[in-house]
């Protein structure tokens, strides 16, 4: 396993993250994206580290806080200072006026319950799961600072930012002297591929690396979802919370990727999902996949994506079948390339 450095800082995590989603099971939602047993997890976890996917991610609101518990279980077993652990606040936790966003009052309160539900003494990798455009940054960034400073926070990650809030957020970092976010973990997949067009930029631009969720956009990308063919069995996207709640694809667009990794796939003798993921391996500001499973079998496969690279030809054909109209300014700045180059080519 490459391991690969998170942004600009002097952080080196595995190219491939497992996240700990199936954890907990906690109400519908979360049950569509897996049921993992305690037994279960503690053998995806180790199998992780047999390949060297020491890097594991949940969020405090998964299933109520269970996937924490959970995820703390199945390391306890591990050396801490062999692992690395991501979680997440922000969003709502509770009933009170106070129980959500980036105040400092809220991240205190759920860093520490997130501390205790997996039983360590410090994250390595905190994220905020969302702006809170109700908080003043300024509130928000000293309240990070103070918990690296602690010892409680290794580094600081935004999740799900625009590109203005991540640079308002930068710069008042900068202006201060306070902890920088070092990580922004986005949805970047072969059929969404929006995070090219202002955050890569930026992240190239400003050293922040990208932790990529769902890159196998949503669960299209399994190599189960065929043009006119009825959804798998135990796809989560039979349930329409989930469907709800993430990306939007267009449907030509979606099958135009899939009969492409088809033909990839039938070249290189990979998976669907090895193609897909091992193509998003290669794009610049990447610095890890965050990978889940429903079972050993799930993750191994996806843990054979890296290892191996698809040729420039392969590559080609997959962005030219992803390939989307940019939205404005981006088409009128790709026609002036030499005043405005991309980290990839766009348009």
């Amino acid at each position: 396993m490459d391991f690969r450095q998170l942004g600009r800082s002097g952080l080196k995590v595995p190219e491939l993250c497992f996240g700990a989603g199936t954890f907990g099971a906690g109400d519908a939602f979360f049950k569509a994206w897996g049921e993992t047993t305690e037994e279960e997890a503690r053998g995806l976890i180790d199998i992780c580290m047999e390949a060297g996917v020491n890097f594991f991610d949940t969020a405090d609101i998964y299933s109520g806080g269970r996937s924490e518990e959970m995820l703390g279980r199945a390391v306890a077993h591990l050396k801490r200072e062999d692992i690395l652990i991501s979680t997440k606040a922000t969003f709502r936790s509770g009933a009170g006026p106070n129980d959500v966003g980036s105040s400092r009052y809220h991240l205190v309160q759920s860093l520490e319950r997130s501390l205790k539900r997996l039983g360590t003494d410090y994250v390595d990798v905190y994220h905020l799961h969302a702006f809170d455009a109700t908080t003043p940054v300024e509130e928000t960034l000293n309240t990070l600072d103070k918990m690296v400073r602690e010892g409680k926070v290794r580094y600081i990650a935004a999740s799900n930012f625009s590109g203005w809030q991540l640079m308002k957020s930068l710069s008042v970092s900068e202006r201060y002297g306070w902890s920088r976010y070092v990580g922004h973990q986005v949805y970047y997949s072969l059929i969404g591929r929006d995070y090219e067009w202002e955050l890569m930029p930026l992240a190239a631009d400003q050293g922040v690396g990208a932790l990529v969720w769902s890159p196998l956009g949503w669960g299209r990308l399994t190599g189960k979802i065929r043009r006119g063919q009825p959804l798998p069995e135990g796809s989560r996207l039979k349930n329409q919370s989930v469907v709800e709640a993430g990306p939007q694809p267009n449907e030509e667009i979606l099958y135009r990727v899939v009969d492409a990794l088809d033909a990839v796939a039938e070249e290189t003798g990979k998976t669907v999902p090895q193609i897909a993921l091992n193509w998003l391996l290669r794009r610049p500001t990447v610095s890890t996949l965050i990978l889940g499973a429903r079972n050993e079998a799930q993750l191994r496969a996806n843990l054979a994506s890296t290892g191996w690279a698809l040729t420039e030809a392969q590559v080609a054909v997959l962005d030219a079948a992803s390939r989307v109209d940019l939205a404005y300014p981006y088409w009128h700045q790709v026609q002036f390339r030499e005043r405005n180059p991309f980290p990839v080519p766009q348009g």
